[in-house]
């Protein structure tokens, strides 16, 4: 096989900025040999030594199929024959095709598999990350004694930080490689993740929990740009489509691990008073373990060979494409077949290389720092690249896409279950009763089986008693005692309260609203936040994610079996255009189960929708700015996410119609916008 390898590269003259790697090859300036290797060639081969070529006989022979290396040589064919007559194709096509060629004759097969699981797991840690704040929140709230102010930031800086990540890292992975860069990131979400779960104060769970969003944050822009360049133009789209769905699946491991985990309150521990372990703080571990395995994954997988060759890397390149070429055909049972590239047309990247300052002139950190400005000096040039006049238009629609689905679908993904709440909140207010007692009679509405109410001496005893959602109105209180009294949203307005006694009790004096006090006594009060062991935890909160995430699937497989078939385009377009008819039909819906069933509909469109668009984002742009492109539009839609998260939230138990108008509004006018881009199925990625 050594024979076979040659490792010779040839620069060209008059200027040309492309090199030649290996030998031979035909006058057009490939050096793709002709898809069976010579008979001399073969007999040398470790690969094909014993096999006999007369036994060989293809089953499709007698039956008129065409051999599947025949349909290859008519496609490349007809794409040849598909240039204008006469035109000259530049080089960076000539590159584009040649590696389009290679992945073909790799084949599809066990290499795309293991390297879709992997990066799937990646895709589903993302998924996760969206849920874990939300729903650990109920409980880390009493926890860490957040106030409403701290409680709306920690849900703020899961986008802001992922955000950031995304910009940050999708940069990077052009200039410093796809895997590598993925890896990183993984590892920060992974240590910031397990750092959070033990963090006991607000200010370091809030700086935890940034940084690990910092990281996750670069998972989609490096994924799909990661995958698509390990998969042939035919099988792009759908395997593409395919690999959306775990970010459906990261949604349902959260709700359920969610709903399994942080209601049960004995999986915990404590070490004294200062440090506490709850069930959600298990809950955050456990959400961890997708980046954990993705990381370990990744440790088996090369870099993409399209990065190595667009910075000159052609030894390394040659060797990742052999080995994709073997492991599919030896899993399909043709260890014979030979990978017959000799040599491939790669770019020089003379101004993208890297200038640091001599051993002998410089410390290390001295070179650390340049290279470091120099790397990113590149990464803004990039950015600033995607507005240049070829990639001006693409750009625009694109982030306009993202942003008005993104707004849409954050916006309603956080509309739904807070007006869930609010409907079930109308609910219970309108079968609540206010009872305004006095002197000896005792006023409560939901007390626990452990609560001992007694009459001693004619003084009213409140002992041991835990009060969830209880509002005293207009009451008096009179030598009363109120002893070990744990509460939830519970307050006393415009009441006068005489000669009572609270001993070990958490009714401060901000819980007295408006009230008359007269020589009473506080006592041994509670201190700090305490985690109620009580429903605090609305099953049905979990419920309705879980239920958003399962909806997902069918807007997946539909997208996926027809994305080569229909169009991206068309998929984008009618997507968004049936979600806006869905938004729009919840102005007519009152019921949660008719809000519930809307949700899921909705979700599952938008998915086809999400699907196209991550798509058509990495086959617009080329090679060197494909992951820059997918990370500042992916920071877009996190930025649209803030703003429809923010927005819609404020208009809940107001109105629904402004909410509703506007993610109408935004889902047309995406919609419109989408079905003006070009159709890119048959296009190689440049």
């Amino acid at each position: 096989m050594a024979d076979r390898y040659q490792n010779h590269i040839h620069q060209q003259g008059g200027g040309d900025s492309y090199g030649t790697y290996g030998e031979g090859g035909g006058p057009d300036g490939y050096g793709y040999q002709a898809d069976y290797p010579s008979q001399e060639e073969d007999a040398a081969s470790d690969a094909t030594e014993g096999h006999d070529e007369e036994d060989q006989m293809y089953e499709g022979e007698y039956q008129g199929i065409p051999h599947p290396d025949e349909v290859k040589a008519a496609q490349r064919a007809a794409r040849a024959k598909a240039r204008p007559a006469g035109s000259t194709i530049s080089d960076l096509e000539e590159l584009s095709e040649q590696y389009e060629d290679i992945m073909e004759d790799c084949g599809h097969g066990k290499f795309q598999w293991t390297l879709f699981v992997v990066l799937g797991l990646a895709l589903m840690a993302d998924g996760v990350e969206c849920f874990v704040v939300a729903f650990a929140l109920p409980s880390a709230e009493k926890d860490l004694c957040l106030s409403n102010a701290e409680k709306g930031m920690l849900g703020l800086v899961v986008f802001l930080s992922m955000m950031v990540g995304a910009f940050l890292w999708g940069g990077l992975a052009d200039k410093l490689g796809r895997r590598r860069c993925l890896m990183v990131a993984l590892a920060i979400n992974c240590v910031f993740a397990f750092l959070s779960s033990f963090a006991q104060g607000y200010s370091f769970f809030l700086f935890f929990r940034l940084l690990s969003g910092i990281g996750i944050g670069g998972t989609v822009p490096i994924v799909y740009t990661y995958f698509s360049e390990f998969l042939q133009m035919e099988k792009r789209g759908e395997h593409l489509s395919w690999l959306c769905m775990f970010w459906m699946m990261g949604g349902i491991y959260a709700s359920f691990t969610a709903w399994g985990v942080i209601p049960r309150y004995g999986w915990g521990f404590s070490m004294g008073s200062e440090f506490q372990f709850h069930s959600w703080r298990v809950f955050v571990l456990v959400a961890a373990l997708p980046a954990i395995m993705s990381l370990v994954g990744l440790t088996f997988m090369p870099e993409s060979p399209r990065f190595l060759l667009e910075n000159a890397k052609h030894d390394e390149a040659w060797m990742i494409l052999k080995q994709v070429h073997d492991t599919n055909w030896r899993a399909k049972g043709q260890p014979e077949k030979v990978f017959t590239v000799t040599h491939i047309k790669a770019p020089k990247t003379a101004e993208d290389e890297f200038i640091e300052i001599q051993t002998a002139t410089g410390t290390p950190v001295q070179r650390w720092a340049v290279r470091s400005l120099r790397i990113c000096k590149l990464v803004l040039r990039n950015v600033a690249s995607l507005l240049s006049a070829e990639l001006r238009f693409a750009t625009l629609f694109m982030a306009i896409i993202w942003f008005c689905m993104a707004f849409s679908y954050y916006g309603l993904s956080v509309w739904f279950p807070d007006m869930i709440k609010h409907l079930q909140h109308e609910e219970y207010e309108s079968r609540l009763k206010v009872r305004k007692r006095v002197v000896t009679e005792v006023i409560y509405y939901f007390l626990s089986f452990r609560s001992e109410i007694s009459f001693m001496n004619e003084i009213i005893r409140f002992v041991g008693i835990e009060i969830k959602s209880v509002k005293f109105e207009d009451s008096l209180f009179e030598d009363c005692l109120f002893e070990d009294i744990r509460s939830t949203d519970t307050t006393f307005e415009n009441c006068t309260i005489r000669s009572t006694i609270f001993y070990n009790t958490d009714l401060w004096k901000e819980k007295f609203i408006d009230c008359r006090m007269e020589n009473n006594t506080f006592e041994h009060n509670k201190h700090g936040c305490h985690l109620d062991t009580t429903d605090e935890n609305d099953v049905l909160v979990y419920l309705v994610s879980f239920l958003g995430s399962l909806a997902v699937l069918p807007g997946n497989i539909i997208s996926a079996l027809f994305v080569e078939k229909i169009g991206r385009v068309r998929i984008i377009g009618g997507s968004m255009l049936i979600s806006a008819g869905c938004s729009f039909f919840l102005l007519l819906s009152f019921s949660q189960s008719a809000i519930i069933a809307l949700q899921c509909l909705f979700c599952g469109v938008s998915a086809a929708a999400w699907n196209g668009i991550e798509v058509v984002t990495v086959e617009l742009y080329p090679a060197s700015k494909r992951a820059t492109a997918f990370g500042v539009l992916n920071a877009l839609c996190k930025l649209a996410a803030v703003l429809g998260s923010s927005i819609f939230a404020s208009f809940v138990g107001i109105t629904k119609a402004i909410p509703i108008l506007l993610s109408f509004t935004a889902l047309v006018c995406g919609g419109l916008v989408a079905l003006r881009l070009p159709d890119t199925r048959q296009k190689i990625l440049q």
